[in-house]
């Protein structure tokens, strides 16, 4: 069986470190070398409320329910593209990793022929090599909420490592909330939300729309080689669990914005994310 998948092209790729990348196939269908990226003009955001916090994970391995690994991360186009659009609006980043390690990226599907997404990143490189930690920001930065405009947390299934069980991410999602600041997410970001149920709190989010990434496409894509295996938990039917209204049913473009809290629904979403995050943005601060 495995040499027919690795015939037909389905078969996951194997890395240096014993964990799967996607398959040829699934990396021809699911990945692209220019994104679908407008670079707008906008009226740039001069005020004081001008950054934006970014939290992103430091975890590439994910163990599949076959034991298989999968090489994950944040995915660069669902991080890139929004900050692109928040940059020309007017927003400052400040990156920060739950311990400071460095941030990790699906590079599988970085791309590469993308001149806007390829020079942000490089400007950004050092900072993603040498993120703030964000235990430091909890200790510290909890009193300087009025120098902020959003918190933001890429997707890519690398969000749901580690970032869903951290206390301060949700300690910091609680934060945003109660200072009305934004939240912003698309994809598997969203499972950053989970962390504001830790110590038996209440889920921050019932009762709100939100466009997330499908657990049926999750379900489908070990069949193309772009999981290696089924993934360890879903994300969309667990927040539906806990109060969420679904706005999309397909891995696709659609965006919600309900109250403070703006989501995407896949990679296909990243520049309409971006494009509502900082129209939104930019009239409730302007």
């Amino acid at each position: 069986m495995s040499f027919l998948k690795n015939i037909l092209g389905i078969a996951p790729q194997i890395e240096s470190d014993g964990s799967y990348k996607p398959s040829k196939l699934a990396l021809n269908l699911g990945t692209v070398a220019t994104t679908d990226f407008e670079n707008i003009a906008y009226e740039k955001y001069t005020g004081r409320k001008s950054n934006v916090l970014i939290i992103f994970t430091e975890q590439k391995n994910m163990t599949m329910k076959n034991e298989k690994i999968f090489s994950t991360g944040n995915h660069p186009i669902e991080a890139l593209l929004p900050m692109l659009h928040l940059k020309n609006a007017g927003f400052d980043f400040e990156i920060y990793t739950p311990t400071g390690n460095p941030v990790v990226f699906e590079m599988w599907a970085f791309p590469e022929k993308d001149k806007h997404v390829k020079a942000l990143y490089d400007e950004l490189k050092t900072q993603f090599e040498e993120p703030k930690n964000l235990t430091d920001f909890v200790s510290d930065s909890f009193d300087d909420a009025k120098s902020y405009a959003a918190v933001f947390v890429p997707g890519g299934h690398g969000a749901m490592l580690g970032i869903p069980e951290d206390e301060n991410v949700g300690k910091v999602l609680r934060w945003a909330h109660k200072n009305d600041l934004f939240t912003i997410s698309l994809c598997h970001g969203p499972g950053a939300f989970l962390a504001t149920t830790l110590n038996d709190q209440p889920f921050l989010y019932d009762g709100y729309d939100m466009a997330v990434f499908p657990d049926s496409v999750d379900n489908f894509t070990p069949m193309i080689g772009y999981l290696p295996g089924k993934m360890p938990r879903g994300l969309s039917e667990t927040l539906k669990s806990l109060g969420v209204n679904l706005t999309n049913t397909k891995a696709d473009k659609t965006v919600c914005l309900d109250r403070k809290l703006i989501t995407g629904a896949s990679p296909l979403a990243s520049n309409e994310l971006g494009k509502l995050a900082a129209n939104t943005l930019l009239k409730s601060l302007n």
